[in-house]
Order: structure tokens, then C-alpha cells, then sequence
């Protein structure tokens, strides 16, 4: 450096005695730091993905809500708050509540009893309607409710002496079996079938719900390797009545087929587009496909559900595939595809997964990255237009409430990580809503959207997608409101632009109506 400096000093004394000018350094204008712009999201809200993302809520037994039998109404509010507010922050958009466990009631009913679940007695009235608080909070949350019925389990024999004396083993004990350590409504007797139909029809006619659910309850779960059950006296009845002669284990599946059939038309006679979705076991039969073992459901529960599927009796299907895709005599992979090159009739199959397997201290327990691979692994089967894999239900609450194993992280993060609309119901209602028309104003701290709907066909919910500097926002929006604040914090992510999308009782989409501050 010393070197350098000495030779600058030459020349310029050379400089001087030549009478040369000496050079000076060029003056500059001090440069002002320059402020990166703020980058903005582009012009187009991203693409909402079609994905049912449902979650079962087991009300029996206290197994998930209300935890604890008993509680009063505030702590039973928390606690289903708590749920729907999970629901909602993993993107989840539906859930699945059991509504009638064993002949009983979450809900203010003039057919059964008041549900043991609430207040630890069946038939004590809880002082308000768990279903009607149900429905609207998740609404409010943008979750579509569906109430789960069990169609002809009765209770446990310990149960009997206690039952409410409307209940329909209390009031019809001829209707009532004994079987597999548990009671039973006979599904072979009509009157027992039309019980659970009246039930039905009954909530869909009070109740604002978008689906009705049922489970695999039809014929108990054998505890040995032979099904028993009591049914002579109403086989015998139904020879009285002129049925044909069959085989006592084609007859009871006969009993479910029917039931199943009537129940489907007999829904949407009430409300056509409720949804109408089973959940079977998820093996059909050993050997199908090639390699599977386990529970003959067919011939143990006299479960036909292949030709439930085929036949169309469904708008969705859930097969319980509770087993993982490194297991070898139940793979998931395998006995998923086997159930969609079995949807000839391309409804929803949406397959259920064992989230309450993660972390459960068993054996063969999950981590929560399976739960993970099996979602990854149903929406490599997707295409809800073309009968594919568009979505999946969990088992159950507790497991994603309590984070389990960092399950609900996991999700969060990896799993439902954008928007999923519930997918399209098109053989319901194939009228597509009309666009909205949308304006926003400014409201102090946010931009409040307003929007009207266009046409005649009524719209259920609006998606809501906004612009706010450099990111899309939404939310999924009950069909009666008609505004929704978006805060900010600064103008820099105040919305700009509101795209707003109706969907109808079936889930078309509407063609998006659109605001933009630069057009103001």
C-alpha cells in the first residue's frame, strides 16, 4: 500500500513542473438507497383444488365429542369449537357427526330418546340441540356437516335394563336381538327398516344438512369364526308373507340391499342434493384383489357393498381402508385401485384413513407420514369427473385434535396446504349458479366485500379469494352471507382485487365475479 501511495506523489509533481493540469476526482451526486419493490401476487387467483377432506366425529361412547358425559352446554360448546376451529385451520371442508349411535338421538327428536353420550342417562334432555349448534357452527366455518347414522345397532346388552322408554327396543322388544355380546334391531323386520328411514327423512327435513352418512353397523361383527345371528322369526315371516325361499345368508344380504337402495331414493325424494355416502369395510372379499386376506365382509356382515357401489344406491364412497402401504395382506394401494376399477358408476371415492393409529402405542403403529402417503397416494388416483380418488376422510377426531404423533403438523404443512373445494355432485344438479356481481369498500382496518348473486340457481357457498400484496388469501363463505371483511395492516396488503365463486346444493361452480381497486 506504501508502494502505491509513493508513486501517486510522482505523478503529480511531474504534473506540476510541466505545468500540466493535475487530475481531480469527478464529483458525484450521493445515490439514495433504493427501495425494492413489494412484490405482488399475479393477477389470477391461484386454482381451487376439488378434494373432499373430511374428518368423523364418533359421538358414542364419548369416543371424540363430548369428551365427557354430563358437561353442560358451555364446555360441550368449547369443546366443539375446538374441533370445527381445527377443521378449519388444516383446510379441511367437511364433518362427519355421529348422530344416532345406537337408537338414540343428538338431536331434539320425536322418534328416540335423547343419546346417552350427553348427559351419561339415554332419554335426559340436555337443555338445548347439539345438532342445530352443530350445523350452524360449521357452516359458519365453511364445513359442510353430515350426520352419521347407525342403522340398526341398538346398544350393549348391559344397556338393556336402562334403556329410555322410547326407545324402540323398550317399546318393540320383538324387534330386538341379542347377537355378538350386543343389541340389535333386526334388519330383516320391515318395521325396523322403516324406524331408520323416519329417522332419516326426519333430520333431513329439520336439520340444513349436506349429507347423510352411514357406517357398516347392518349385521354385527361376528366374534367367532361362524355369524350368529337370532333371526328365524323374521325369516319365517317373510316366507308367511310370500317371499322366496333363499338361503339364510343371501336373504340378509337381500335385507342390506334393499334397505340401502330405498334409503338413497328416499333421501333425495326429500332434498335431492344431500349427499348420500357409506362407509363399508374396506375389503369387499378375501382375494379381491389378488394377495388380499382378512374379514370376509360379504359373507361375516352379509355386506354386499361392491354391488352398492355398481348399482349407483351412493354419492360417495368411503371404504374403510385402515391399513398401511407397507402392509401385505391388506395393502392400501392395491385394494384402492381394486375399489375404483370397481366405480362402473363413477361416484366420489373417497377412501378413510386411520389417523387414530398414529402414535397409539400398538404394534403396528403409524407415523404420521403414513397418513401423509396415503393421502400423496389417493391423489395419484385422482379425477372426480372420470370416478377417481378425490378425497379422504379421517378416523377420528381425538388423533387430529390432540395433534398426535404431530399428525395436525403434518397436515398443516404438507398435507392440506391450499384450499379444497368439495368436489361436484353433477348427477344431482348439473345447473351451473350464475357469476356474482362483486364490489369492495373500504371499512377502517379492511376492505369489505359485498357481492349479489346472478341467476336463479341458489348458491350454498361462495368461495372468497382476495389479492393482498404479494399472496392470494380465501375462504370458503356460507350461502346466506353476502360480505366478508379482510383485514389489513398497512396499504401495502390491502386487497386490491376480490374474486368471488358461488356454488350450488351440488357443488357447481359458478363463473367467477371479479373486483379490482384499478377499476374504481
Amino acid at each position: 500500500m506504501r508502494r502505491v501511495i509513493l508513486s501517486a506523489f510522482v505523478i503529480v509533481a511531474a504534473a506540476c513542473a510541466t505545468g500540466a493540469d493535475v487530475p481531480t476526482a469527478p464529483k458525484t451526486t450521493p445515490i439514495p438507497p433504493v427501495t425494492p419493490p413489494t412484490p405482488t401476487a399475479p393477477a389470477d387467483p391461484p386454482a381451487f383444488t376439488r378434494e373432499f377432506r373430511g374428518l368423523w366425529v364418533a359421538t358414542v361412547g364419548n369416543i371424540d365429542w363430548p369428551t365427557v358425559a354430563g358437561q353442560n352446554q358451555a364446555a360441550s360448546m368449547d369443546q366443539m369449537r375446538v374441533i370445527l376451529d381445527r377443521a378449519q385451520a388444516l383446510r379441511m371442508n367437511a364433518v362427519i357427526v355421529q348422530v344416532r349411535a345406537a337408537g338414540d338421538a343428538l338431536y331434539r327428536s320425536p322418534l328416540e330418546p335423547w343419546a346417552k353420550a350427553l348427559t351419561g342417562t339415554q332419554g335426559t334432555d340436555p337443555g338445548w340441540d347439539p345438532l342445530d349448534a352443530w350445523v350452524t357452527e360449521a357452516h359458519a366455518r365453511g364445513l359442510e356437516l353430515h350426520a352419521w347414522f347407525n342403522p340398526y345397532r341398538a346398544g350393549n346388552v348391559s344397556d338393556t335394563s336402562r334403556l329410555a322408554p322410547t326407545h324402540l327396543a323398550k317399546r318393540r322388544p320383538d324387534l330386538a336381538r341379542i347377537a355378538e355380546g350386543q343389541l340389535w334391531f333386526d334388519p330383516g323386520e320391515p318395521e325396523v327398516q322403516a324406524q331408520t328411514l323416519a329417522v332419516v327423512t326426519d333430520v333431513l327435513t329439520r336439520y340444513d344438512i349436506d349429507g347423510v352418512h352411514l357406517d357398516d353397523y347392518f349385521y354385527p361383527y361376528p366374534l367367532g369364526s361362524t355369524p350368529v345371528f337370532p333371526d328365524d322369526a323374521s325369516y319365517a315371516k317373510y316366507l308367511a308373507a310370500g317371499g322366496v325361499a333363499m338361503a339364510r345368508a343371501d336373504w340378509r344380504r337381500q335385507n342390506v340391499n334393499a334397505f340401502i337402495e330405498r334409503l338413497y331414493a328416499e333421501v333425495h325424494r326429500v332434498k335431492p342434493t344431500v349427499k348420500v355416502g357409506l362407509s363399508p369395510f374396506g375389503i369387499w372379499r378375501p382375494g379381491y384383489p389378488s394377495g388380499v386376506t382378512g374379514l370376509d365382509a360379504f359373507a361375516a356382515i352379509f355386506a354386499d357393498s361392491r354391488t352398492w357401489l355398481q348399482n349407483g344406491w351412493l354419492d360417495y364412497f368411503a371404504p374403510q381402508l385402515y391399513w398401511s402401504t407397507y402392509d401385505t395382506g391388506q395393502p392400501f394401494n392395491a385394494l384402492l385401485d381394486w375399489w375404483l376399477a370397481m366405480n362402473t358408476q363413477k361416484r366420489h371415492l373417497w377412501p378413510g384413513l386411520a389417523a387414530y393409529r398414529v402414535a397409539d402405542g400398538q404394534t403396528e403403529t403409524y407415523a404420521a407420514s403414513e397418513i401423509l402417503a396415503e393421502i400423496t397416494a389417493t391423489r395419484t388416483r385422482a379425477g372426480a369427473a372420470a370416478g377417481g380418488a378425490s378425497g379422504t376422510l379421517l378416523y377420528n377426531t381425538t388423533a387430529v385434535r390432540t395433534n398426535k404423533g404431530g399428525l395436525a403438523d403434518l397436515l398443516a404443512s404438507a398435507g392440506f396446504t391450499n384450499i379444497g373445494v368439495v368436489p361436484a355432485s353433477a348427477w344431482l344438479d348439473a345447473t351451473v349458479p350464475g357469476a356474482p356481481s362483486v364490489t369492495a369498500t373500504l371499512q377502517g382496518t379492511a376492505m369489505r366485500a359485498q357481492w349479489m348473486p346472478g341467476g336463479t340457481e341458489a348458491a350454498r357457498w361462495w368461495l372468497v379469494q382476495w389479492r393482498a400484496g404479494s399472496a392470494w388469501g380465501s375462504r370458503m363463505v356460507w350461502g346466506a352471507d353476502r360480505t366478508l371483511d379482510i383485514a389489513f395492516t398497512s396499504s401495502a396488503d390491502r386487497a386490491d382485487i376480490v374474486v368471488v365463486t358461488a356454488f350450488d346444493a351440488a357443488m357447481n361452480a359458478s363463473s367467477q365475479g371479479i373486483w379490482r381497486a384499478s377499476a374504481q
